[in-house]
């Protein structure tokens, strides 16, 4: 398809300036004011930003074993719907990808169903049990890297022999970090709200602990290591005295984390995941973290269940929230829009960042570079109606918000895979 996107403006660079798009057999062609419109499908993206597709590298799609809380097919629809043109797809699946051999069931369903983009991560022990190390050699060229997401690695020498091989190997550990010896059963952030409303507090220092003992490990094997969903300013702080070191640590965080507080939480399991949303001191060193590069990438843990599963309040529900269509708006409306953080910060961290950690094609608009592109109309504000999400999971914590900064389209491999006709 030869499509030319007119009227827009164009993120590259660091910055913005006013060019049309043209693209063909799925890459960029052309970025010019003046593009001869022959031969061309035009569209028109007046007062539009032009910017690289968006990457999320922490996504779970469910399929297969759980497709009655996702699928290939639905979670990429709500990726496009978001503006992703990627995703990284977390191993929590059933079968667990910790072979070649299992990791094939995935892959196979990805080939069939997916809208857009998508890098699997493959295990880190065999079943996400702790017990033993998967075989990473063979996933490693199918792979964007390897994570027990879901749980932490408990054994340090476990997590050693997997940053060794992961290392020889070319690719990330990237680690959800949760010390289990100083957990006992929860549901919010162990704050006041917590004390105030009698229910059982997740103790920060399960977070930030495990993180400290890998980054030791790094220091040790200089192994990359990424660490999911920071939640807490001990974190943060731990990692930007990491890469002060020079050590290859790299980290994300998630919209819900640097929005929200759990002041600001309701018995609903819409506000129920893990980490927790914490106070605001957590929340405001997150943005702080954000502004001076500590945190590297935006990421949603897009994590559906099924209505049954979300609907038992902050004790009974299942942890995780879906993000995937919502990320952009809710970070802009209360990030951008109130001052606290710039445009090219957000999309750095949307679209640049994580290509350049993982490893992945694109994030730079030029000639010669694969269509991934995300089409913004930052004047169009709506307002957020989970019963309208692409997706099968339906708990947001954003629901009713009134946010602005919506996709107007999303194009991924040369092809629209999504429009928002409302917004163009």
């Amino acid at each position: 398809m030869e499509l030319l996107l007119t009227g827009g403006s164009v993120f590259r660079n660091g910055g913005f300036e006013r060019a049309d798009v043209a693209v063909s057999d799925g890459r960029i062609v052309s970025i010019s004011p003046d593009i001869p419109h022959e031969g061309r499908t035009i569209v028109e993206v007046n007062d539009c930003f032009i910017v690289p597709g968006f990457v999320d590298v922490h996504v779970h799609l469910r399929q297969p074993g759980f497709s009655y809380k996702e699928t290939i097919a639905s979670g990429t629809e709500a990726a496009a719907a978001g503006g992703y043109t990627a995703v990284c797809a977390m191993p929590n699946l059933k079968p667990v990808p910790d072979s070649e051999e299992t990791l094939g069931e995935e892959l196979a369903a990805i080939g069939l169903d997916a809208r857009v983009r998508v890098y699997p991560y493959g295990a880190i022990t065999r079943g996400e049990k702790g017990e033993a190390l998967a075989d990473l050699a063979a996933m490693a060229p199918y792979v964007c890297g390897f994570s027990d997401d879901g749980r932490g690695v408990q054994d340090r020498e476990m997590m050693r022999a997997a940053m060794e091989q992961a290392r020889a190997l070319g690719r990330p550990i990237t680690a959800h970090c949760e010390d289990e010896s100083l957990l006992t059963e929860w549901c919010v952030h162990d704050g006041e709200f917590a004390r105030r409303n009698g229910l059982p507090g997740n103790n920060p220092a399960s977070e930030w602990r495990q993180v400290a003992r890998d980054i030791a490990l790094v220091r040790q094997t200089g192994c990359p290591y990424h660490v999911c969903h920071i939640s807490t300013a001990e974190t943060a702080a731990l990692i930007r005295a990491a890469k002060d070191e020079g050590l290859p640590v790299t980290c994300e965080t998630g919209p819900h984390y640097l929005t929200l507080t759990d002041e600001e939480l309701e018995d609903d399991g819409r506000f129920k995941m893990n980490p927790p949303i914490r106070s605001a001191r957590d929340r405001d060193a997150l943005i702080a973290g954000l502004l001076d590069g500590t945190i590297d990438c935006i990421a949603t843990d897009h994590a559906p269940h099924s209505a049954e599963e979300k609907t038992r309040g902050l004790l009974g529900s299942l942890n995780g929230v879906v993000g995937l269509e919502t990320a952009f708006p809710v970070v802009y409306t209360r990030l951008v829009k109130t001052g606290k953080v710039p445009l090219e910060t957000v999309l750095d961290r949307l679209c640049v960042r994580p290509r350049q950690i993982f490893g992945l094609p694109g994030g730079v608009l030029a000639e010669g570079e694969p269509a991934d592109l995300t089409v913004l109309n930052l004047n169009h504000s709506y307002t957020i109606d989970p019963a309208q999400f692409r997706s099968l999971g339906k708990a947001s914590p954003f629901a009713g918000w009134t946010v602005e900064g919506a996709v107007a389209m999303t194009i991924c491999g040369g092809e629209v895979v999504y429009e928002n006709k409302e917004a163009l």
